[in-house]
């Protein structure tokens, strides 16, 4: 195999090693990442940080790996140690993880704002490149780490085979070969329903191996809207209108539905983020275009991309967690992002009441019973005072709010210990500072 990618990891291998990577969190993502690591050439798992230890070691068990080459660190000297040794490092520990000097990359799987804002802080801060699974944080001070990880050399970075970077990919080559973007996403890849709550869906979380809480992020719509603001952020593109349209297409009718109105679609506007729970469409992503040229008009046709003048382009699959260690070989190998979000914000998610909340109610995490998330523009966003999704856990109630509300900051106030708290509160100063929002907003 002769692969620019794999034949790159293969000198890297010789002439240093392979791209040694620390990942924190062991769950249904983390657990992926572990066993394909070891199914790759020129890469390895040197490292995982977990909460629980035990879920660390089943992961490391199933990628292939003995109890005796797995062992249990509580400090950056004794993680290089076992990595020196051709060992696997549990730590329950993510800043030893950050602080490791054989780790080249990190991938935070961990799915939690919080954990995510301390870890990326931590890493960034010890110079490892960072890979970001944790979408829910990103969207929240995505900005922040990128800079601040350019300021420190390395690189930020969304992870391959997540939703929106497989979307990103589609937009970059329709941009490449000079098509205009009408609209790029994805297709839902669970029922939606606004209201789902854990207990509802352990039976099928159990099936699939899978936290309850984590499904219900998927069901209630709270990640399609995280993944869509992403995706915005990243590319400049918006959702058309807070929530997005969510049409029933099928994979035939994306072009002609996702589209502005005047030509027969829902669009408002060229330009778009959205998704769809028709038929066909997931779990594949797409990008709507439109070709200025009739030449190229003409030649999509015949191509049988479709009848114009809007077309799509489809990639069938998302391989998620098993895609997500290229992302860390790029970085390591050409300093390169899969994709990153853009200095100026451009979208939000927001945090919608999934129940009727009462005074003095603390808010739980995403996917539990209290919040769903709701795609919005920045600057909507801003001038409702909504409160960013990532913010939402542990926040106070201040006065009611009725289920299908969105959280405005006059309705609560959010953890101020948090370090994701502080940190937003930050990057908002400087949104003003720069003249991307006002004061008043």
């Amino acid at each position: 195999m002769n692969g620019a990618l794999i034949a790159d990891l293969a000198r890297r291998t010789d002439d240093k090693g392979p791209v040694t990577i620390g990942l924190a969190g062991a769950g249904q993502m983390g657990t992926d990442i572990v066993v394909q690591v070891a199914q790759m050439q020129g890469l390895r798992v040197g490292a995982i940080g977990e909460i629980d230890l035990e879920a660390a070691r089943s992961a490391a068990r199933l990628a292939g790996y003995a109890d005796d080459d797995v062992v249990e660190c509580s400090a950056p000297d004794r993680i290089d140690a076992a990595i020196e040794a051709s060992k696997v490092a549990l730590t329950s520990d993510l800043n030893a993880l950050a602080a490791a000097g054989r780790i080249d990359a990190v991938i935070d799987a961990t799915g939690n704002p919080n954990v995510g804002a301390v870890f990326a802080r931590s890493a960034i801060q010890n110079g490892k490149h960072l890979v970001m699974l944790n979408v829910e944080a990103d969207i929240c001070i995505g900005r922040m780490l990128k800079a601040e990880a350019a300021v420190a050399g390395v690189v930020y970075s969304l992870a391959a085979g997540d939703e929106p970077a497989c979307t990103m990919e589609i937009v970059n080559f329709a941009c490449s070969l000079g098509l205009d973007i009408v609209a790029a996403g994805k297709g839902k890849n669970n029922p939606l329903k606004f209201d789902a709550a854990p207990a509802d869906y352990a039976e099928e979380a159990a099936r699939r191996d899978m936290n309850p809480r984590m499904l219900v992020e998927f069901v209630d719509g709270s990640k399609t809207m995280i993944e869509m603001v992403a995706l915005a952020n990243a590319t400049g593109l918006v959702p058309d209108k807070p929530g997005m349209h969510g049409p029933t297409a099928g994979l035939d009718d994306l072009a002609s539905v996702l589209c502005p109105v005047a030509d027969g679609g829902v669009l408002s506007q060229k330009g778009c983020v959205d998704y769809s729970i028709g038929a066909g469409v997931a779990p594949g992503v797409f990008c709507i275009v439109e070709a200025r040229h009739p030449r190229v008009l003409e030649r999509l046709v015949d191509l049988k991309v479709g009848k114009g003048p809007y077309f799509t382009l489809y990639r069938p699959y998302h391989l998620t967690s098993l895609e997500v260690p290229l992302t860390a070989a790029r970085a390591v190998l050409y300093g390169r992002a899969d994709m990153q979000p853009l200095d100026e914000p451009v979208a939000e998610a927001v945090a919608v009441a999934k129940r009727d909340l009462a005074v003095g109610d603390t808010l739980g995490m995403i996917g539990e019973t209290d919040y769903r998330g709701w795609a919005m523009t920045a600057s909507d966003a801003a001038s409702a005072d909504a409160l960013p999704l990532g913010l939402a856990e542990r926040a106070k109630i201040t006065r009611p709010v009725k289920a299908g509300t969105a959280l405005t900051y006059a309705d609560c106030v959010p953890d101020e210990n948090l370090v994701i708290t502080q940190l937003r509160a930050e990057l908002d100063a400087r949104d003003v500072a720069k003249g991307f929002r006002t004061a008043a907003e």
